[in-house]
């Protein structure tokens, strides 16, 4: 799984870096808040992000906003990691739009445990997603034909919903997936045409 860490102080930002190489994520870095908007633009923007709040140009809670403001295909987990660590500081976060918040200095074995919950929230967001796209599909293609459908006893039209009689064949097209082709049963070739 890739995670972006964005975060203008240079030692906090290899420090994280490696601690997600060694946790086995695939790591891209941002010095600046504009540079992680940015990388979180491109179609394969990293799911995972670690954020620091104050940095040139877009904050965390700026970007944290930005992302929760429009709809995206693909799950997005951020975890603030920040030197801020008053309780209306990890409420203003987390209404922000972040999923986590984590105070410098971190505790390695924490922070660890928080990527992983994170790692593990967007698998089953992920998952969910591909369900939804598999039932949405399923959906599609599924027409049903349901309830009491009138037809008439001798030429065996249907009454429709658009109160006009048509042929039984053109109505179950209409509401399946249903083709016909047309043959003779061996009782109406009998019937209709005798002298064969």
């Amino acid at each position: 799984m890739r995670i972006l860490i964005a975060d203008d102080d240079p030692v906090s930002r290899r420090l994280l870096a490696a601690l997600s190489e060694r946790a086995g994520y695939e790591v891209v870095t941002a010095a600046d808040g504009d540079a992680a908007w940015e990388v979180l633009q491109k179609a394969d923007a990293p799911n995972l992000v670690t954020l620091d709040w104050i940095m040139p140009g877009l904050d965390g809670i700026d970007i944290c906003r930005r992302l929760r403001a429009g709809p995206r295909d693909r799950p997005t987990y951020v975890i603030m990691v920040t030197s801020r660590e008053g309780k209306q500081d990890v409420v203003a976060a987390l209404g922000a739009g972040a999923d986590d918040f984590v105070t410098k200095p971190f505790d390695t074995s924490e922070l660890n445990a928080r990527l992983a919950v994170g790692r593990r929230v967007i698998d089953l967001q992920c998952t969910l997603n591909d369900r939804i796209t598999e039932l949405s599909a399923a959906i599609e293609h599924v027409k049903t034909l349901q309830g009491i459908i009138p037809i008439c006893m001798h030429c065996h039209k249907i009454h429709s919903d658009a109160e006009s009689w048509q042929r039984i064949e053109q109505y179950i097209e209409a509401h399946s997936d249903a083709h016909f082709t047309h043959g003779l049963c061996p009782q109406c070739l009998e019937k209709h045409y005798p002298e064969r």
